[in-house]
């Protein structure tokens, strides 16, 4: 019975799969399992609250349609939270002879949230763990700080370990590396240094941009990539910006660097940061609204580390002040990065003109008296951004819309503010536009 569930429910999610993005599917899919199929119900096991609520809210229907296409029969669709205890495993790399490791037990492919801005190098580090030496080789991943450069880097070496412990992996920053040459000079050891970075077979370097114009570490570097690579042998570099753009590093380092693969990781877009902080909450045990969740990843939009901040906060706050955590107290916890961010000037006319070419339309069909439907919800993000991001009163908002009331306003701006609440495709919406304005 269970395998003809599985079945079922695999044809199910490969029709739902093609219909919505890879990070949506990844976040509120990949763990679900179709556990019982009665006369007229059918039961989805889900491993929080949240996805529960994402998926009998925003995906009910899509699930819905996606069964009568397969099982030909509409059935009532209910969820069942079973609770799920993720058990972590201490670096078994400590163990290994003549590996130098500062792995974070965390930093897996399991753990680490897929988006837009990183898929490909994600793609890129599984085939390289999966065959190590041979699938790009060099693997050059450049992007700003806190985007999950390190995390995909460990992922890599944890992988690789786990299929055999006996491989010699070394995961080190450009600064410590720098700083083991200057002590095997001082020591006049050499020779045990060349040894040690010459003869393993994976070899991790985070934030290489630092060897820049130390001539002696790119020397030493330059001779030690050489041997890895001729030898076949796994070589890893990150960096906050691609070779050529790295000051004062050796044009000979710059071409070994080029000749694998360089992919860029961008900052995470709106349903990413979602993802991750999901993921996030999830690791610790904490079941959070999902206004807060919103919230969060609507006021940061820069990377990762900030994100995870911005979360550790609230929590810090929460535990503080001791209350519980909802949407008031997340927006007293990042009040002075909210105001920065508002602290702009915005006039209304940029607001419409930007609202209406998101929507495709014209700023008249904005402010015109028409009652056709697919104006009501372009109309009411209008009056909603307007309210919130000037000074205007309600009363001049009612009067730049040709409304005779000011609660057309209010109404327009509860709506909104609610369904953002519960929406993502409202709060993604407003995300966009936002970032468009300000």
């Amino acid at each position: 019975m269970t395998n003809r569930y599985a079945r079922y429910w695999k044809l199910i999610l490969d029709l739902i799969e093609i219909k919505i993005s890879a990070t949506s599917f990844n976040a509120w899919f990949k763990d679900t399992k179709l556990i019982n199929l009665s006369e007229n119900k059918m039961t989805i096991s889900i491993t929080t609250s949240y996805i529960k609520h994402i998926l009998s809210t925003r995906y009910y229907e899509l699930i819905k349609t996606s069964t009568i296409q397969i099982l030909n029969k509409e059935f009532e669709i209910e969820f069942e939270l079973l609770k799920e205890h993720t058990q972590y495993i201490k670096p078994f790399i400590q163990n290994v002879p003549n590996t130098k490791s500062f792995l974070n037990y965390k930093y897996t492919f399991e753990n680490f949230v897929i988006g837009n801005n990183n898929r490909t190098a994600h793609a890129a580090a599984v085939a390289i763990a999966e065959s190590p030496g041979f699938s790009y080789n060099p693997f050059f991943i450049h992007g700003g700080v806190g985007l999950g450069k390190t995390h995909l880097m460990q992922a890599v070496a944890h992988y690789i370990l786990a299929q055999n412990n006996k491989i010699k992996v070394i995961y080190i920053s450009s600064e410590m590396f720098t700083n083991e040459l200057i002590r095997s000079i001082q020591d006049n050891k050499n020779n045990d240094f060349r040894e040690k970075y010459r003869t393993i077979d994976v070899f991790l370097i985070d934030d290489i941009q630092f060897i820049g114009g130390k001539e002696r570490t790119q020397e030493e570097f330059f001779h030690t990539f050489n041997t890895l690579y001729e030898s076949k042998k796994q070589i890893i570099i990150s960096s906050d910006k691609p070779p050529k753009e790295i000051q004062d590093l050796e044009s000979r380092l710059c071409s070994r660097f080029e000749c694998g693969l360089i992919i860029d990781i961008e900052n995470p877009d709106f349903e990413t940061r979602i993802a991750i902080l999901k993921k996030k909450s999830d690791l610790e045990n904490l079941l959070l609204p999902i206004d807060v969740l919103i919230f969060i990843a609507e006021t940061i939009d820069s990377n990762i580390r900030e994100l995870e901040g911005a979360l550790n906060r609230i929590l810090a706050f929460s535990s503080l002040a001791n209350k519980p955590i909802d949407f008031n107290l997340a927006q007293e916890a990042l009040s002075d990065i909210t105001f920065v961010k508002n602290s702009k000037l915005i006039s209304i006319e940029h607001i419409l003109g930007i609202v209406s070419k998101y929507f495709n339309l014209q700023i008249e069909d904005l402010l015109s008296t028409s009652k056709i439907k697919k104006l009501n919800y372009p109309r009411q993000v209008s009056m909603y951004l307007c309210k919130k991001l000037t000074s205007l009163s309600l009363i001049k908002l009612a009067e730049i819309f040709g409304k005779k009331n000011h609660t057309t306003i209010l109404y327009a701006y509860d709506k909104i503010e609610k369904e953002k609440k519960t929406n993502l495709k409202v709060a993604r919406d407003l995300y966009i536009i936002e970032n468009k304005i300000k």
